[in-house]
């Protein structure tokens, strides 16, 4: 395999599927994804109840802990995160919830200008395929498929009910104009199986001869020429390699897998590096 693409892309979590499968989607550019964990062909990933088998241990999931906490008298807490295709996106319990429009524009008026709500709904929508609201706030089309739960409980209607009779007003679309009240979660379902980020946006795509997903693929540490990144060494099957980037190296290891691989590069804060 040729080891020199423009763009290396490490991780393919919620992020990395998407960046790769979008940046090959023009032929003249060579992308590779590297990925530590497997493929995501387990049907415990595909089949939504599976989620319990995979979130307590370490089927798919790194399972990190934190340091003892001491708000959690000195407990550790757990860290559930995804190692496979789609990352976290193939372990978690699929809920689509976008968060409340404060936020995004809390964090444009901090100064980070393309936050605002109203600039990251066009995102949103593109992204998305939802099989029951149609409205401004939703997307038909995209990969991402967004379902109701096929089969609620009793036990669903009952909480609802409760909720009314509180005084919680009822919510049927909460990542649209109102998130306060009651409601039953938006799914990324598809056919009643999980779509994944993997599923929604990569998978699809590994015919292309631009694409090159290598799974089992450590990456240790970033690769420089100066003040440049221009690849990475990674651990293959035993063997340490490395791939090389003509344009750039784009870091989606995650929330803990980023800052990792940064600090492991040398990139940091000095002190910390130096312990």
């Amino acid at each position: 395999m040729n080891q020199t693409f423009d763009y290396i892309v490490v991780g393919a979590g919620s992020a990395g599927s998407v960046i790769a499968s979008r940046l090959s989607e023009s032929p003249d550019i060579r992308v590779c994804l590297l990925e530590a964990g497997g493929p995501d062909k387990s049907i415990l990933i595909h089949m939504p109840a599976a989620v319990v088998a995979m979130v307590p241990t370490r089927i798919n999931n790194w399972a990190f802990k934190t340091v003892p906490q001491p708000g959690l008298n000195g407990r550790r807490g757990y860290q559930p995160r995804g190692k496979t295709l789609g990352g976290s996106s193939s372990i978690n319990a699929m809920l689509y919830v976008r968060g409340h429009r404060w936020d995004y524009d809390h964090w444009a008026s901090l100064g980070n200008p393309g936050w605002s709500y109203d600039e990251v709904l066009p995102y949103f929508k593109q992204a998305e395929h939802n099989e029951t609201h149609r409205n401004a706030y939703h997307g038909q089309g995209g990969p991402l498929n967004v379902a109701e739960i096929q089969q609620p409980s009793a036990m669903n209607r009952m909480f609802l009910e409760a909720a009314r009779e509180c005084g919680l007003p009822l919510t049927p679309d909460y990542n649209g104009a109102e998130q306060h009240g009651a409601f039953m979660y938006q799914v990324t379902q598809k056919n009643g199986e999980r779509c994944s980020a993997a599923k929604a946006y990569l998978t699809p795509n590994l015919a292309r001869p631009n694409l090159s997903v290598v799974t089992g693929a450590l990456t240790q540490r970033l690769l420089f020429e100066g003040r440049r990144a221009v690849g990475v060494q990674v651990r293959v099957d035993g063997r340490e390699l490395r791939f090389d980037a003509r344009r750039e190296v784009i870091v989606s290891a995650g929330a803990f897998g980023s800052p990792q691989l940064l600090q492991l590069s040398g990139l940091g804060p000095a002190a910390h590096l130096q312990s």
